[in-house]
């Protein structure tokens, strides 16, 4: 099924996935940190994720705002 959607309605959308993928971002950065010292597999298996939410919020934060990033 496909939903017509207006530019607002995909603003909003755009900022709850950037919001959503924040908060996953911390979370998983938060379990990375208090795995480290008891278990380096599961801390590294973590440490992937957060860097995979960390591109997701870059790409979604250069969609919602333009240019605010340098570019590396």
């Amino acid at each position: 099924m496909t939903d017509v959607v207006d530019s607002d309605e995909l603003l909003r959308r755009l900022q709850r996935a950037r919001a959503c993928a924040r908060d996953e971002e911390r979370s998983w950065r938060d379990r990375r940190d208090a795995l480290r010292p008891t278990d380096p597999g599961e801390a590294g298996e973590a440490a992937v994720r957060v860097l995979a939410y960390e591109a997701v919020v870059r790409v979604l934060d250069e969609i919602l705002t333009p240019g605010r990033h340098a570019v590396k």
